[in-house]
């Protein structure tokens, strides 16, 4: 006989007694829950909605004085906080607590590294929409009056309308992290552009009332110790060449060569060099600590942290997200500490009490 609602073609279970030596399934303890570590490299994200992840990629430098006194600097970054931008101001600078929504002070320190970051709010108003919207109204009042307004009208009409659209425009916030290491005397800071830096160290001597850091100065050519190392040059100690570099004439508008994942000690890469190229930006390899490339502008890009120090971290647990970035910071500032050191002496670096 079939079971009511049981299709035609299948044959009902048939119930068994419960097995008494069988372990019931949903009685079994649930096997614990494996903690995830945050990847051990960052992808920075913008205040204050995300956690930052704390490892720079790119390094660009300030020299200042090493007897400069910077016990009060909490007090005084705390006294510039980010405000929010206004309705009518395309922007706002201040500073803001480095771990984010996990913690109050404007800064943190570790030894004689101190990491502060500066926080940005921005506007979006594109040009193309300000430069549309103005020919319509232009085109209508052209239609109005049988002629086209001058252009002390046509300007006035365009503030006009920025100021109309200012209110209603997206506000992208934005973060730019650095690191003060007491101890050398330099300001880094989370960028490869030379004016993001600028600012960074302009809003800083803002909030301090001084701040004399200038951009790293090199009593050597840097392009020179670059191409002497491709050349066979013996490198400092720690330092060994990575794969990557660029190569330029140094004739104006002359050929650039860029290699990746090269080896740079080649016949290729020597024929460059006897015709006349100079490296002006070379990746190296920090003891298996960390790997970067260096240019001629002493700016520091791809920096990465390799197993020789994340290993480090791997090996320590910490139960909340506060004390994982601490601990990322003070690895950070060790290692940069060591690669500061060996730069400084290959350089030759100016230093700011000079």
């Amino acid at each position: 006989m079939r079971t009511p609602g049981w299709p035609a073609n299948r044959t009902p279970r048939r119930a068994t007694a419960p097995d008494p030596h069988r372990r019931d399934a949903a009685a079994a303890p649930a096997a614990p829950a494996r903690r995830r570590r945050p990847a051990p490299f960052p992808i920075h994200a913008p205040f204050p909605d995300t956690v930052p992840q704390m490892f720079f990629r790119n390094l660009t430098m300030f020299r200042f004085p090493t007897s400069l006194d910077l016990s009060s600097l909490e007090e005084l970054l705390a006294g510039h906080p980010l405000k929010p931008v206004g309705a009518l101001e395309l922007s706002s600078r201040g500073f803001v607590p480095p771990f984010g929504r996990e913690g109050e002070a404007f800064s943190h320190r570790v030894g004689q590294s101190a990491w502060i970051t500066l926080g940005g709010e921005d506007r979006l108003l594109p040009s193309s929409v300000v430069n549309d919207m103005l020919a319509k109204r232009i085109a209508e009042v052209e239609e109005k009056q049988g002629r086209r307004p001058g252009g002390r009208m046509r300007k006035q009409m365009k503030d006009d309308l920025v100021h109309e659209l200012l209110p209603r425009a997206f506000v992208r916030p934005s973060r730019t992290d650095a690191l003060l290491d007491l101890g050398h005397g330099v300001c880094v800071v989370d960028t490869s552009s030379r004016k993001t830096g600028e600012t960074v160290v302009s809003e800083i001597r803002h909030a301090l009332g001084s701040f004399p850091a200038l951009p790293l100065n090199a009593e050597v050519a840097p392009r020179s110790v670059l191409t002497g190392w491709i050349a066979g040059d013996r490198l400092p100690d720690g330092l060994s060449l990575g794969e990557e570099c660029e190569l330029r004439d140094p004739a104006e508008h002359g050929a650039v060569v860029k290699c990746q994942r090269q080896e740079l000690q080649s016949d290729e890469i020597a024929r460059h060099l006897e015709s006349g190229k100079q490296v002006t930006r070379l990746a190296l390899v920090l003891d298996d600590h960390a790997s970067f490339v260096l240019g001629e502008d002493l700016v520091v890009r791809k920096f990465k942290l390799l197993d020789g120090a994340v290993d480090q971290l791997e090996s320590t647990e910490r139960d909340d997200v506060r004390a994982e970035l601490d601990a990322r910071f003070a690895l950070m500032a060790a290692e940069f500490s060591r690669l500061f050191t060996v730069l400084e002496g290959a350089l030759k670096l100016s230093r700011a009490d000079a």
